[in-house]
């Protein structure tokens, strides 16, 4: 081989030719795609509208990217796939994330580097550096601004919601869960949960049922109960669409982890209908023998024909000890060549105990256990490494906030088949992940993509529904006041 030049390497042969590399093919992107989404979000103000609310204690004279730059970058990184600040350093001088920022394609306008994304995630100032540390007054603001953050994003999302919604929904489903998130190293408020054998965090999510758009995103310590502070988390969430629209119907639905009576006793004297599950006892267990006896019975006989059997019973004198009155209980008894097995609802809900179930306790399948999951596998949610707890429940925050644009995404392509149910993933392997050459003059800047690129077409059909969603919603009143106003396209 030919020894290798700094502006080329040389490789292997091909035949009589030999196969060189370079790095002067321009200024090519690797995330064209992305120009979609930012088409819908920016219009809309998702980003711009959270940023002019955020507590920011920095002072004026030192700073070079506002608030609003900085979450742009950040979300439209999780959406590329880049989860970590230390991706920022590579990504600043990107022309693709610095179209995505609002900032022409220039070397000499870097985006935020890693650090400064650290430091603001952390609410830090440069203010009264010359004062010693413990004797810092400004250390109040920063510790204030920290916690404020949480409770604005976590206001905002259901305000988002709100206002992207066209018209009242007839009925709302608040899914609430909890989720594992483990830690690696020495992360505040980190601890070992014997359930799920490891050292975590434990946040709560929230999403709306119908749509899986997120509502809320608490990071809480990793030996909280799961339903630790799920009432005070709720309490505004329902309180914000109440505002909106007093009509709804709201519906709770939840694990076995919210069923206290703390929950209970909430959405009773909130007229929330609720589908809860509920953990098995031995009271439970005898008042369901019977029943299992005779399914047992049945597929003793009739296993061969139906391996599947299930049999809904319902309890309504069932009262624990820290109830104060009787609740109704579904019982869902079920056989199959695995063994058999009992799962318990507590419900307000009328409808019938097979129907309570089948039609709206196991569609926890979609949501929320969808949405974690590709905030966890697409957004990658559970890399929050900062040592700081309130730093590390923003950052879930942003994710949320990622994750609530791609709902909006997927609502606004829901005509185009093959993007209207397609996971984070596949839109990012399908139309976010394109390559394109970035050339720049004085009046415009051009992204060149492939003419033989093999979802043009998708892409095409997604950014003209794009374009009719936003038209749809501008215009529409915001929960503070106010209307979405009406960009140029």
């Amino acid at each position: 081989m030919a020894p290798q030049c700094t502006d080329h390497l040389t490789l292997w042969d091909l035949g009589p030719q030999q196969l060189f590399v370079d790095f002067a093919g321009g200024q090519i992107v690797s995330d064209a795609g992305l120009l979609a989404v930012r088409a819908l979000e920016r219009p809309l103000r998702v980003i711009a509208d959270l940023a002019e609310q955020l507590p920011d204690p920095r002072s004026p004279k030192f700073i070079h990217h506002s608030v609003e730059a900085i979450l742009t970058q950040e979300v439209y990184a999780l959406l590329a796939g880049y989860p970590d600040h230390n991706d920022a350093d590579d990504l600043r001088n990107d022309p693709l994330f610095q179209i995505l920022a609002d900032v022409s394609p220039d070397p000499e306008q870097p985006l935020a580097s890693g650090s400064t994304l650290a430091r603001f995630q952390y609410a830090f100032t440069r203010r009264q550096a010359e004062v010693p540390l413990d004797e810092r007054p400004v250390l109040l603001e920063v510790r204030a601004a920290q916690t404020q953050r949480l409770k604005v994003l976590n206001g905002y999302l259901p305000d988002l919601f709100i206002r992207t919604r066209t018209q009242a929904p007839t009925e709302i489903i608040l899914d609430v869960d909890a989720t594992d998130d483990p830690t690696h190293g020495a992360q505040a408020l980190s601890g070992y949960h014997g359930y799920f054998r490891q050292h975590q965090y434990f946040p709560l999510h929230v999403y709306e049922g119908n749509t899986g758009f997120p509502l809320a995103a608490w990071l809480r310590p990793g030996t909280a109960h799961a339903s630790l502070g799920a009432v005070d988390i709720l309490r505004p969430i329902v309180a914000r669409l109440r505002a909106a629209w007093p009509g709804v119907r709201i519906l709770l639905r939840a694990d076995n982890g919210l069923g206290v009576p703390a929950v209970y006793e909430f959405c009773e004297a909130e007229g929330l209908d609720y589908v809860i599950g509920y953990a098995t006892n031995a009271v439970l267990e005898r008042a369901t023998a019977q029943a299992l006896a005779d399914v047992e019975l049945y597929h003793h006989f009739y296993g061969r024909y139906e391996p599947h059997v299930q049999r809904f019973e319902e309890i309504r004198d069932y009262q624990a000890g820290t109830w104060p009155h009787p609740r109704r209980i579904i019982a869902k008894v079920e056989v199959t060549p695995s063994g058999s097995q009992r799962r318990f609802v507590v419900t307000n809900r009328p409808e019938r105990p097979e129907d309570v179930y089948r039609r709206l306790y196991v569609l926890r399948g979609a949501v929320p256990e969808q949405p974690i999951g590709e905030m966890k596998n697409g957004l990658r949610c559970e890399r929050l490494s900062s040592c700081g707890f309130c730093a590390n429940a923003l950052r879930l925050l942003v994710h949320a906030l990622a994750y609530a644009v791609v709902v909006l995404f997927r609502e606004a392509s829901a005509g185009v088949a093959e993007v209207a149910t397609a996971s984070v993933g596949t839109l990012r392997q399908r139309l976010w992940k394109v390559g394109a050459v970035v050339v720049t003059s004085a009046r415009r800047v051009w992204l060149h993509v492939s003419e033989t690129w093999p979802y043009r077409g998708v892409w095409q059909r997604v950014h003209e529904a794009v374009r009719a969603f936003v038209a749809s919603r501008l215009g529409c009143q915001r929960p503070g006041g106010g209307v979405v106003p009406v960009p140029a396209m």
